[in-house]
């Protein structure tokens, strides 16, 4: 079988699937474990599928409603958000962006007498019970589907607040920098940047070389990333050069 039509088999079995292994391109096809990369990277090279360890996934084409990402990735999530909550001393002021995976920190927070300001109405339910913690949510106009704040009235309050560390997400993320679907939410998440002594970007394997319409920032202003996966091997080279820490984690079951 010629590669080309090898590729289309794959993208057929990606369709379907969502994802596939190296070996089981290597079991479906009988070709060896280096003619399987090399599809794999042909592939990528297409910007057809986005690399993982020991396979590829077929990349979203649109980002889905705050609630069906919640259950997106969800074990990756928990494991990237009690990470970064660890991070997190007593007494310190934060942003928390809207993300699902900053979601993920809100829960796993255990410090005290923290104050967090946010924009997002899930994160500031999360911790409207927690007693040694003090919520500034954001004003602004609300967007149903991601459920979070922007506007100018939300970046006009940013302004007002400096904070120790801003914990935000990505939906994609590239040697390029830091991407997100919409300006609105793009630029709430530029403002944060500009209030924090140290950004700190949550982002799953699945955000690696997904580029959207809204850049955010150059990869030299996030301190450390986050993540469950090492990134691929041009956007680790990147980071390393841009001096951001790259903290890899486990889920769990």
């Amino acid at each position: 079988m010629y590669q080309e039509e090898r590729l289309r088999k794959i993208r057929e079995y990606l369709e379907q699937y969502k994802r596939i292994s190296v070996q089981e391109i290597c079991d479906r096809f009988g070709v060896s474990r280096d003619t399987a990369r090399r599809d794999l990277v042909k592939l990528d090279e297409q910007g057809v599928i986005l690399r993982t360890r020991g396979g590829a996934l077929l990349p979203e084409k649109e980002v889905k409603s705050y609630r069906e990402r919640l259950e997106s990735a969800a074990g990756e999530k928990e494991a990237i958000g009690r990470e970064a909550a660890g991070l997190i001393r007593d007494g310190e002021h934060l942003i928390l962006d809207a993300s699902t995976t900053v979601q993920a920190v809100a829960a796993s927070l255990t410090a005290e007498d923290v104050t967090v300001v946010t924009n997002s109405i899930d994160i500031a339910s999360v911790l409207a019970d927690r007693p040694h913690v003090s919520v500034r949510l954001l004003g602004g106009k609300l967007h149903p589907k991601h459920r979070y704040v922007y506007g100018a009235t939300t970046v006009a309050m940013l302004r007002n607040y400096r904070v120790d560390k801003a914990f935000l997400g990505a939906s994609g993320i590239t040697p390029e920098g830091v991407f997100y679907p919409d300006e609105e939410d793009g630029q709430v998440i530029r403002e944060s940047l500009q209030c924090a002594g140290q950004v700190i970007v949550l982002a799953d394997a699945t955000k690696f070389h997904r580029r959207f319409f809204y850049r955010v920032c150059d990869l030299g202003s996030i301190d450390r990333l986050v993540t469950d996966q090492p990134p691929p091997a041009d956007l680790q080279r990147a980071l390393e050069e841009q001096e951001v820490e790259i903290m890899e984690v486990t889920p769990h079951g």
